[in-house]
């Protein structure tokens, strides 16, 4: 059978051969669609390039890459420091591959699969709206961890690493309604988004019903689609149009502590005060939600633990017999000086 050549892949898919070699290096300058379809077009035919192949015999062995998607979030950058220095300290090679928020990380798992001969892949972030059939086609080990996929993929063909984030943001809005609030505001992801942001506001509505308040669909934000929801300009911007709304609120629970800060920003410009006028609570326990000022009410994940879970896990499955596990931690709520209890409402 004939070698596939970079520029049969060009050919195929109708563009230039530097385009190819765009996608293959994951470099910025390309269309998202055009690089997805390339990679696809790559994965189908089989074609291995010939950089990757020259470095086969060196990283085929045992290496082992995180693929995170959220470059904004500061939580990832946490737990992939943990990943570098535990799978490093087990000899095995380290590779840290970035996601765009568009792209698609399957795609790309097949295709480092193919260059870097895996032993094993961490999904870090972003959101799993694949198919079951999709998950099945990864051939090495993998761990999703801080996502959930949607409940129609059987749990017995992946592993995980997560907080209930349903459980979680219930927590955070009963917080709030406990302390008095009532007209609470959610800045979550784009609407209809299988993500966390979804999960998240799932438990923001339990709540509200749980305690026989109505759902306001006029305070639930919905990030623009395309655009990645986790950033502090986000929270910043949607703050702003919701204040622009004339929509009555008296809290903002974000669903990520870089909204948090973006939302407080934007308040703090429209003379509001931090909780006397309106309360804020995030989601994440970042260091930056202490340091800010007011110190931000948090739901905090056990970074360090889940980290270290996660890479039990996919060496377990590398070493010995695969067998696929779901490990769920237990946040905690850590109120800080954004929230503050009401008194003499009644009055």
């Amino acid at each position: 059978m004939k070698n596939v050549t970079i520029k049969d892949i060009a050919k195929a898919c109708g563009v230039g051969v530097s385009t190819v070699s765009r996608a293959i290096n994951n470099q910025p300058d390309i269309n998202p669609e055009t690089k997805n379809q390339i990679l696809k077009v790559i994965r189908e035919s089989n074609y291995v390039p010939n950089n990757s192949a020259r470095n086969l015999k060196r990283t085929e062995s045992n290496a082992i890459a995180v693929l995170m998607k959220g470059m904004s979030n500061p939580l990832f950058h946490q737990m992939v420091d943990i990943f570098q220095r535990e799978i490093q300290g087990k000899n095995y090679s380290f590779i840290l591959q970035r996601v765009d928020y568009s792209e698609d990380e399957i795609e790309i798992a097949h295709q480092l699969i193919k260059e870097k001969k895996l032993k094993g892949i961490i999904f870090l972030g972003g959101y799993f709206s694949h198919s079951e059939d999709s998950l099945k086609e990864i051939s090495v080990p993998f761990v999703l961890s801080t996502i959930v996929p949607n409940k129609r993929i059987s749990p017995d063909i992946y592993s995980s690493v997560s907080v209930d984030d349903v459980t979680e943001a219930f927590k955070m809005v009963q917080h709030l309604l406990q302390y008095g609030y009532e007209n609470i505001a959610i800045i979550t992801a784009a609407k209809n988004e299988h993500s966390i942001g979804e999960l998240r506001l799932q438990g923001y509505k339990k709540a509200l019903k749980q305690n026989h308040i109505p759902v306001n669909e006029k305070l639930i934000c919905y990030t623009e689609a395309g655009e990645d929801p986790y950033t502090m300009k986000n929270g910043y911007d949607m703050t702003k149009k919701l204040l622009e709304s004339g929509e009555k609120f008296s809290a903002i629970f974000a669903i990520a502590d870089m909204i948090a800060v973006g939302a407080c920003k934007a308040l703090a410009e429209a003379g509001l005060n931090i909780p006397e006028d309106v309360a804020v609570a995030g989601f994440d326990g970042l260091d930056m939600s202490y340091y800010y000022t007011p110190s931000i009410t948090t739901i905090k994940q056990p970074v360090t633990e889940m980290a270290k879970e996660t890479i039990r896990i996919i060496f377990n499955q590398i070493e010995n017999e695969p067998c696929h596990e779901h490990k769920v931690f237990e946040a905690k709520l850590i109120v800080r000086e954004s929230t503050r209890k009401k008194t003499g409402e009644a009055n």
